[in-house]
């Protein structure tokens, strides 16, 4: 009788948490889904070595794909090769792709970059502000920002599956001018 109990009980801690992670991963979606359609937080972000980088209000006019990624994540590599070539591909219409490393030492992301070539900028968010205010939750996360300013597309994670959609977007993006 014991064992059929511990093991009720043992199914219960698992539905329990099970309903704990739901929730905490629809609060966070709910927060990230309040940024679509608004303008894109302020970031202060600053260069590898720690220069200042203009803000992301002063890219207006441009679409900005904004995407944190950091060394340790294997979906990051992937996503590389696709935003070089997006960034080959639409640069010249307006595309402004800038990489957001989170990592917590600098020569991590050198490493990584001394590996994986990125065709875009590379800024750093020291502070993780920038982070917090997107609400990163997974990474890569990638923020497509059109040419107002305006967050309109919110990807998390990376699957080579997902790049006809994300190209997509960007394309409308691109083809909006107000």
């Amino acid at each position: 009788m014991k064992k059929k109990y511990k093991k009720f009980a043992h199914i219960a801690v698992i539905q329990y948490v099970a309903c704990l992670l739901c929730f905490a991963i629809t609060a966070t979606t709910a927060t990230a889904a309040k940024l679509v359609n608004k303008p894109a937080p302020v970031c202060e972000l600053t260069t590898l070595d720690g220069q200042p980088v203009e803000s992301l209000q002063a890219l207006k006019g441009e679409v900005v794909y904004l995407d944190f990624w950091a060394s340790w994540c294997p979906p990051c590599v992937q996503s590389f090769p696709f935003m070089n070539q997006l960034q080959q591909e639409y640069g010249k219409q307006g595309l402004r792709i800038i990489g957001v490393n989170l990592d917590e030492k600098i020569v991590d992301a050198n490493v990584f970059l001394d590996k994986y070539d990125a065709e875009f900028a590379i800024v750093a968010d020291p502070t993780r502000q920038c982070a917090k205010n997107f609400d990163v939750i997974a990474m890569p996360s990638s923020y497509l920002i059109d040419r107002e300013g305006v967050v309109r597309y919110i990807h998390r994670g990376f699957r080579p599956g997902e790049t006809d959609k994300l190209r997509i977007i960007v394309e409308q993006l691109l083809r909006h001018q107000p």
